[in-house]
């Protein structure tokens, strides 16, 4: 456990069992990191003079948000922008640098006029409000374009380490096949951004991709009068982050390969290593506030004798290069069969959780390609996961898609017709996962 006078601290708990059979190598283990300390300063997150010399402080964060403006955004769907975008500006710490960009085939600036950051000031907020009634919807769709430009933005000198972004689109992109990969390979560790679709005609995949680079969440606007409230809480969210840039460093003994490290709560994502040497790697984990995330690491080792025990894995929580928390990841050989029988129930719940959005994904897959025996297996065995590990809302979002005849089995007929915003907020909430208490640490 770790932390500065006023910052978070930052905790680890490693669950595993671990005890191999002789000849055994993967070390499974799930290790939460967790965050508590004071919210940001001021009423409202706001940042004002320091408390003991009274002297302004630097800005602690920037926010840029990313308001589609191209032709299908026409009618209520600007309306509801313009109201989003208002309630983004509402939402902001005092002093934070904020701009927001109006993104149809080009990136517009809204407000302010000139591409850069401005700090948040009732004069400024009042401003922002005026610009944002003027949107208006017209032209195509290129996030690759907005992303290159609020990454611009973030860029520039003295811009605080804090940088979030919202997306908020209702389309698909349509630049040139790879623009936006590429626009997300140069804009990658700038900032975290949050997206949301609005209605039912964009891409999942599409939002999951940008997300998934940018360390952020993503989710569906069904109904257009649902954005204002959507876009404050990301804002609220993004403005109770105090630490930026963590990383989970991991450090594996010679010999030793990571098969994998996921983030498995709240939501199951895939993490991307940057190599810092053969034993040690890094695994960005954005910016943090006052939460707890799990993650499921899984190391391959060499086989040992019975009774040899050998650390698998050290972690380290991370910002920069200050150790903010550490953990060890064990392994102990042993010929007695009962102990490496017995699954870290965490360990158990958590893979669980991975295998109900990979058979959702599946599932949803296979129902549009027409093959129905496939997605009523997945679908069906989605039903039985979420009802064995206590997900109610994975349960109900299931039931709109499939009749469930015997949830324990995983007994489903697939429903027809299924509404399309149904599906999609199935497919967007698939990586949502329930979390489990961690019970105390078995003895021995």
């Amino acid at each position: 456990m770790s932390g500065d006078a006023g910052a978070p601290v930052f905790s680890v708990r490693v669950d595993q069992n671990r005890f191999l059979p002789v000849g055994g190598t993967d070390v499974h283990a799930i290790v939460e990191i967790a965050a508590s300390g004071p919210p940001a300063r001021g009423e409202r997150g706001v940042t004002g003079p320091d408390a003991l010399t009274g002297a302004p402080t630097a800005p602690d964060a920037a926010e840029v948000v990313i308001i589609d403006t191209s032709g299908s955004m026409r009618g209520e769907k600007i309306a509801a922008a313009r109201r989003a975008a208002a309630a983004a500006v509402a939402a902001l710490r005092e002093g934070v640098l904020f701009a927001i960009i109006a993104g149809s085939g080009d990136a517009a600036m809204v407000y302010p006029a000139e591409r850069r950051l401005v700090a948040a000031t009732s004069g400024t907020r009042a401003a922002a409000v005026r610009a944002v009634r003027g949107l208006s919807a017209g032209g195509g769709t290129r996030m690759g374009v907005w992303l290159r430009a609020a990454g611009d933005l973030f860029a520039a000198p003295d811009t605080p380490a804090l940088r979030h972004a919202i997306l908020i689109t209702d389309g698909l992109d349509n630049e040139l096949p790879g623009s936006l990969d590429e626009a997300l390979k140069e804009v990658a560790g700038r900032f975290v951004c949050d997206c949301r679709g609005v209605g039912t005609s964009w891409s999942v995949d599409e939002l999951r991709r940008i997300s998934s680079a940018l360390m952020g969440g993503m989710g569906i606007i069904a109904d257009p009068a649902d954005m204002a409230a959507d876009v404050r809480a990301m804002t609220e969210a993004a403005m109770g982050k105090t630490v930026a840039d963590v990383a989970l460093r991991l450090w594996i003994p010679q010999a030793a390969r990571v098969r994998f490290i996921r983030q498995v709560a709240p939501t199951v994502r895939d993490l991307r290593r940057i190599g810092r040497g053969t034993q040690v790697g890094d695994y960005p984990l954005g910016a943090w506030g006052d939460e707890a995330r799990d993650y499921h690491v899984c190391v391959v080792v060499p086989p040992g004798p019975p009774g040899r025990r050998m650390r698998a894995g050290w972690v380290r929580v991370v910002a920069g290069e200050r150790v903010l928390a550490s953990g060890d990841i064990l392994a102990e050989w042993t010929s007695d069969d009962e102990r490496p029988a017995r699954t870290d129930a965490r360990v158990a719940h958590y893979t669980g959780q991975a295998r109900l959005a990979r058979a959702v994904r599946e599932g949803l897959v296979a129902r549009r390609k027409g093959d129905t025996d496939t997605a009523t297996a997945r679908l069906g065995r989605a039903v039985a996961l979420a009802h064995a590990s206590g997900n109610e809302a994975m349960a109900a979002l299931l039931r709109k898609v499939v009749d469930v005849v015997d949830p324990e089995t995983g007994t489903v007929r697939l429903r027809s017709p299924v509404a399309e915003v149904d599906e999609m907020t199935l497919d967007t909430d698939s990586t949502r996962t329930v979390r489990m208490r961690a019970a105390d640490p078995a003895e021995g």
